[in-house]
């Protein structure tokens, strides 16, 4: 997902730097809003697996609290260790896909200045 998500976003920002004025616009714009979508679906996934994890983390540590049991102290590291790159990897998802709005809006533009040049 993480060469998908960059690939799809640096092609867009290539499109946009060499504005072509034969650039079919409202087709990128369409196309822009089907990959923003999917891409927001994805991250929504990910928030859901980053936060249940989180609650894991906090439940096997409330347990290790209560119980001082130092196997439960394991399960904690293991759910920490595992937390750590869904963190990182929303993190991408986010970041991306807000810099994908960004993209929306220069397209946005392009579309309006050929609405003005014709």
């Amino acid at each position: 997902m993480k060469e998908r998500i960059l690939g799809y976003r640096n092609r867009i920002d290539k499109l946009l730097e060499k504005n072509d004025k034969a650039t079919d616009w409202k087709k990128v714009l369409e196309e822009h809003l089907v990959q923003i979508s999917f891409f927001q679906h994805e991250r929504f996934v990910h928030l859901i697996v980053t936060v249940t994890f989180a609650l894991m983390e906090l439940i096997a540590m409330g347990i290790f609290l209560c119980t001082e049991n130092i196997s439960v102290l394991l399960l904690c590291a293991v759910i920490f260790v595992l937390l750590i790159p869904y963190i990182v990897h929303y993190y991408l998802l986010e970041n991306e896909t807000q810099k994908m709005y960004t993209q929306y809006d220069k397209i946005l533009e392009n579309i309006d200045l050929m609405r003005e040049d014709n």
